[in-house]
């Protein structure tokens, strides 16, 4: 069997791995389409693993190839996303013993029911992939606590930024503007939700927010009236600047991940009265961003399709290109 396995610091390879012998509690999953992640381009650079190959894929969907016999709620031939979050038997595709990127995926504890999620019939399971980063965003969302009626801005329009704004869209929180350098990339948060885009080599950000949003006061001069700021895109400077330049009682929630210490005034923070939250993984509902795919098609999002002998290339272009969105390994026959 094949495995994106990780042995060490720029060095991943499509290994031959044993066949699982799964249990009672475990299922297999025959993966159809596995997203590549950032933070999955992050590990190759780092060697991220204890010692030994690691497995890596955590945005996988598939079908049932087999159930153990105390698995009561899912069934061989059903269309599932598998939640690769630590559920008391390691996290998958980050550190744990199993990874998507493998045509037949061991489901250790399938019967806890926190692991395995059934997909809408007519959903693609190209589409049913992207419950995960889906999930990423929309817990930013969570975090940000945005109501109707509030104004948001969202710095990066990946696919992280690009499902807060989706999610924004289903709340009815529609005064939205998306903030990137990508044009390929605001024209997608276009179809996502967002009802502005600025692109900070052509404008000046700031004060585009406040013609959008309009101003309110501060002792040291107006600033824009954005409630909420999502920090999406991965740029230090971005949590400096919305806390020097946004509002009193602003919200900031950070999702990108931001390796190095990252300089903060928090004479800004405290005179503001701000509030800066960080986001991590998923709601407590992870069912919530498959049922969110099945209202909004957000397919969109993918720009490329490659098969698993391609991870290579799937890792170069989320290097090299701004302008792609999600990029989907996918297996053959995969629907």
């Amino acid at each position: 069997m094949k495995q994106i396995m990780l042995h060490g610091e720029n060095d991943w390879r499509l290994d031959d791995i044993d066949a699982p012998t799964p249990g009672p509690r475990d299922a297999l999953v025959r993966i159809a389409a596995c997203g590549i992640c950032g933070s999955d381009v992050t590990y190759v650079h780092m060697g991220f693993g204890p010692g030994h190959p690691i497995p890596l894929g955590h945005e996988m969907a598939g079908i049932v190839d087999w159930a153990g016999s105390e698995v009561v709620d899912i069934a061989v031939g059903d269309r599932v996303v598998v939640c690769p979050s630590d559920v008391g038997e390691g996290p998958m595709g980050s550190g744990g013993a199993q990874g998507g990127l493998t045509p037949l995926l061991y489901v250790p504890e399938a019967a806890n029911g926190k692991r395995l999620f059934k997909v809408p019939d007519g959903m693609a399971l190209t589409t049913a992939a992207l419950a995960e980063p889906l999930a990423v965003g929309m817990q930013s969302v969570n975090q940000s606590e945005a109501k109707p009626g509030e104004k948001v801005a969202i710095f990066g329009c990946g696919p992280i930024g690009l499902f807060a704004m989706a999610t924004l869209a289903d709340r009815g929180v529609t005064d939205v503007v998306a903030i990137d350098f990508s044009p390929a990339r605001l024209e997608l948060a276009k179809e996502m939700g967002a009802s502005h885009v600025l692109n900070p080599s052509e404008v000046d950000v700031w004060a585009e927010l406040k013609r959008i949003h309009g101003e309110v006061p501060f002792m040291f001069g107006p600033t824009p009236a954005t409630d909420v700021f999502i920090e999406a895109s991965g740029a230090d400077s971005v949590i400096g600047e919305v806390l020097q330049k946004g509002r009193v009682d602003g919200r900031l929630v950070i999702v990108a991940l931001h390796f190095r210490p990252v300089p903060t005034n928090f004479l800004d923070l405290l005179m503001k009265q701000f509030t800066v939250r960080g986001s991590m993984e998923y709601p407590e509902r992870f069912e919530d961003a498959i049922e969110l795919l099945g209202r909004r098609d957000l397919s969109a999002v993918i720009s490329h399709k490659l098969s698993l002998e391609e991870f290579g290339d799937g890792l170069a272009i989320l290097e090299g290109s701004k302008d792609c969105g999600k990029v989907m390994i996918t297996m053959e026959g995969a629907q």
